[in-house]
């Protein structure tokens, strides 16, 4: 039932800090560098077509 009600917004972030990173191989924490690199690039896209999306919003009431 916990699974249904709204997570705090750093969970997630915080589960990923406490990982134990001593138990992982080379390749496991490579891995996870490739996976952590792609979620900040998915993160910055996002970003930047909220912040492209707010300008254009500000601009057009700004004008309107």
């Amino acid at each position: 039932m916990d699974e249904d009600l709204p997570r705090p917004k750093d969970d997630v972030l915080a589960a990923l800090l406490a990982q134990d990173l001593d138990r992982l191989s080379v390749g496991e924490l490579d891995e996870r560098i490739v996976a952590l690199e792609a979620e900040v690039a998915r993160t910055r896209v996002k970003r930047d077509g909220a912040s492209k999306f707010r300008s254009a919003a500000d601009s057009l009431f700004k004008h309107g």
